[in-house]
């Protein structure tokens, strides 16, 4: 699917900030208004799915940390989790942790000196519910529709390539 067919009005890129698309790579700025939208209307799904799977109040990064400890049913170690999210701020991790422990959702141990984090009964059936609703809701709809599942793959590959341009940039501005 070209980039045409998406802005038949050939209007010029949609961003939402065209002081940034006047440079050399205004793709690039097209790009980052996509994945903002794309980025709040995942976090808006993900509280509105882990809501409806019954728990209400947690926050896309409290999904994100039950699904990563839920993963392949093994202990994981806070540092692991932070690695995975590709989260610098740990305290952001022992929050969700301890948010998601009172709820039952997991639990912790020790591997070693380290602190790990294992999924509950509970947990493991909220993301089973959770599953259930995003296979009726999100992924029944999508697959009505033309969506290329390799070219999805493909985005998604390409996404993690350009998040690691955006890590490197990140290191260079924050030596500035």
């Amino acid at each position: 699917m070209s980039a045409k067919s998406l802005n038949p009005s050939g209007i010029g890129p949609i961003v939402s900030s065209a002081h940034l698309a006047e440079g050399a790579l205004p793709a690039l700025s097209e790009f980052e208004f996509g994945m903002i939208l794309a980025s709040h209307a995942f976090h808006r799904w993900m509280m509105r799915c882990i809501a409806a799977a019954g728990v209400p109040d947690l926050s896309p990064l409290d999904v994100l940390i039950l699904h990563t400890v839920n993963h392949r049913g093994r202990a994981k170690r806070l540092a692991d989790i932070c690695l995975v999210l590709s989260i610098e701020e740990t305290h952001l991790v022992s929050y969700g942790v301890k948010k998601l422990q009172s709820a039952g959702l997991v639990t912790s141990g020790r591997a070693g000196k380290e602190k790990t984090v294992v999924i509950t009964e509970k947990g493991r059936e909220i993301c089973t519910k959770y599953r259930e609703i995003r296979d009726k809701l999100l992924i029944g709809p999508l697959s009505t529709t033309t969506l290329d599942k390799e070219q999805l793959s493909e985005i998604a590959a390409m996404m993690r390539a350009l998040s690691g341009h955006y890590d490197q940039a990140a290191r260079a501005a924050a030596s500035l």
